[in-house]
């Protein structure tokens, strides 16, 4: 290889990986798909814990299933599609807990723990308080236009990224987004009239 390995597009480094088992390019994806990950998985989730460990497990299935990937589509269209298909799956996880919870009557684990930040307003930034009010309107809105909202509007994704992502078409993908926007928009609204 003449270019050093940082050099190399996505695609150039999957690709070394896949024919040379070169670690090392591995590493440097998990590197740059780390962060934007996190942020994808957490405005999802809204749970960081839950959030480590989706992208944990995103990058665990991309090692093991590193022969599945096709040159033909973009590497972070099938990495995102991953850690995707990995999020919806802990809500429903989270689903499943929730409805055992109720059945279950323990009035303990019911309990909601308060949010000290928003009691003590001096010790946050505005913006860190803008972010969470944010985060908690995006966690309002239902699963199936927040993901395309997230994609689009925070992983600043193209509309076609998205359609290959979540495997719908353009035009539903567009009319998700818009549909998110608009429940997220009047989520915010309700907050700030409060």
């Amino acid at each position: 290889m003449n270019r050093q390995l940082t050099e190399l597009t996505d695609e150039e480094l999957i690709k070394e990986f896949q024919d040379n088992n070169t670690l090392k390019a591995y590493e440097i994806l998990v590197k740059r798909y780390k962060d934007p990950l996190m942020n994808f998985v957490y405005r999802y989730l809204g749970d960081k814990d839950s959030c480590t460990d989706v992208v944990q497990e995103t990058m665990i299935k991309f090692y093991l299933n590193k022969d599945s990937y096709r040159s033909f589509a973009k590497f972070s269209t099938w990495i995102y599609t991953i850690a995707a298909n990995l999020a919806k799956n802990e809500l429903k996880r989270r689903k499943r807990r929730t409805i055992f919870s109720i059945d279950n009557n323990d009035d303990e684990k019911s309990l909601q723990i308060e949010d000290k930040m928003f009691l003590q307003p001096d010790r946050a930034t505005d913006s860190e308080i803008k972010n969470e009010i944010i985060q908690k309107a995006l966690l309002k809105v239902k699963p199936v236009y927040r993901e395309v909202v997230i994609l689009r509007d925070i992983q600043d994704l193209s509309y076609e990224e998205i359609s290959e992502i979540t495997g719908l078409p353009i035009g539903t993908v567009k009319s998700k987004i818009n549909r998110g926007r608009a429940q997220l928009q009047k989520l915010l609204k309700n907050i700030y009239k409060e």
